[in-house]
């Protein structure tokens, strides 16, 4: 047994885990699910569908990246013992997640008018892709208020409601897709838009559900306050380095599907297919980087650094074990699983051949998940933002347009394969310096870390 590993630890860190995962697989399903009945409209409503993506999820992503700094600082508090007013967390991230929900519909509003005046782009593909935007972005506030319901609720260990509202989201999902992408039950025909459509229904139906969980919980953390200008400056500057991060990782994938779109629809269609792959797999370490943070937080509120430090190295263990085998499956399924999502040979082909580079990325991808997971236990998230940044910006998105445009020296242009190796190579990078971050941290005197943590 790996020095370091407590099985007692990683049966609760599972127990966190398994429902996160189920939820983040059903919200991510929904995506799966998008493009599926998209690709069954036809192939430009599914690249439309995958361009549009490319925007909705960084922004998204963003808010409640920022949102999740409720989750440590609820965990923290609770390991300290200040049990009382635990509420205000959750009242004061409503807040915030309305202010981020009218920046962001701005910003998919102002997206979707540049879409439709872009250059070099097919105009069928700009239509869908804006109106398809349109749709999606009313529900925005619905999915910010969830994120923050979620945050809190997974603050107190709380992981299955989540859970719960994610798969009824996902059933819900599936037959509304199908009805407005194809005009079902009296419904106009509106293809891939209707997928957006069915998007925004679901984000609303998920914040329901959780307000219910939240008032088991707690029935006065649903009510008015007026906010707290202090309190929402400590959530925003914990989350607002981490949303930036998570800003800096998915902006960089969406830089890179407009980047490929002048190479035809194959490579768009065949990218967005090994990309969706790849995010329902990423469930898998998100979820144990959420629990990481949740049992990180609640041992530095209890003043237990070491334990903090065994929670950590036994994710981390964990996550190298999951790696392995979702790589294996990947490398063994990539071509089957391409037929699932079209039955184009061209796009087929392309999708499987990127899959093998999924495959690669999987092991330093799960390492800087849990690795990240345990700095939003100690508040870090500012050396967050710093790495990715680097990582994505200034290695990731440099080695891939080089690769895929130009080459090196004796190597060819590879094509939108060349931005997926970069992926592997941003992806090393990140995980290293995480790790030597996390390491500091762990090393730090008990009253700098407390000093740290009470900021």
């Amino acid at each position: 047994m790996p020095k370091h590993f407590n099985w007692c630890e990683a049966r609760t860190l599972i127990i966190l885990a398994v429902p996160v995962f189920l939820a983040q697989l059903a919200q991510t399903s929904m995506g799966f699910v998008d493009t599926v009945v998209a690709g069954r409209v036809s192939h430009i409503d599914m690249a439309a569908v995958a361009v549009a993506s490319s925007f909705w999820i960084p922004g998204t992503l963003f808010g409640l990246g920022l949102l999740m700094a409720i989750t440590p600082l609820v965990a923290q508090s609770i390991g300290a013992g200040h049990k009382e007013g635990l509420g205000r967390f959750l009242r004061q991230g409503a807040w915030l997640a309305l202010a981020l929900s009218v920046l962001e519909m701005a910003f998919f509003y102002g997206v979707s008018r540049y879409i439709t005046k872009m250059e070099g782009i097919d105009p069928a593909l700009s239509q869908i892709t804006a109106r398809y935007l349109h749709a999606v972005t009313w529900g925005v506030p619905g999915f910010m208020l969830y994120g923050a319901q979620r945050a809190y609720l997974e603050g107190h260990g709380r992981t299955r409601p989540a859970m719960i509202a994610g798969i009824i989201g996902l059933c819900v999902n599936a037959p509304l897709n199908w009805i407005f992408a194809f005009g079902e039950f009296g419904m106009p025909r509106l293809g891939g838009v209707g997928c957006g459509v069915a998007t925004a229904v679901v984000c609303w139906l998920m914040c329901f559900i959780l307000s219910f969980s939240v008032r088991r919980l707690n029935a006065r953390a649903i009510r008015f306050e007026a906010p707290a200008p202090q309190l929402m400056k400590r959530i925003t500057r914990i989350g607002l380095p981490g949303a930036f991060a998570m800003l800096v990782e998915t902006s960089s994938f969406a830089i890179i599907a407009l980047l490929i779109v002048p190479l035809g629809t194959i490579a768009v269609a065949g990218h967005q297919i090994a990309l969706n792959v790849s995010g329902l797999v990423f469930m898998l370490p998100l979820a144990l980087g959420t629990a990481t943070t949740i049992r990180v937080g609640l041992r530095l509120g209890q003043g237990n650094i070491a334990e903090a430090r065994s929670t950590r190295m036994t994710s981390l263990y964990m996550a190298t074990a999951i790696a392995c085998g979702t790589a294996l499956l990947i490398y063994l399924f990539r071509f089957p699983i391409a037929r699932v999502y079209n039955n184009t040979p061209e796009v087929i082909a392309l999708a499987g051949m990127l899959m093998f580079y999924n495959a690669l990325y999987q092991l330093p991808d799960s390492i800087q998940m849990v690795t990240l997971g345990a700095l939003r236990g100690y508040n870090d998230t500012r050396a967050i933002f710093i790495v990715a940044f680097l990582s994505y910006w200034g290695v990731s998105l440099p080695v891939g347009y080089i690769l895929c445009f130009h080459g090196f020296p004796g190597i060819e242009a590879m094509g939108v394969k060349g931005f997926w190796i970069g992926f592997i190579v941003g992806l090393c990078c990140s995980s290293i310096l995480y790790l030597f971050r996390l390491a500091r941290l762990e090393h730090l005197p008990p009253e700098a870390l407390k000093a740290k943590l009470a900021r």
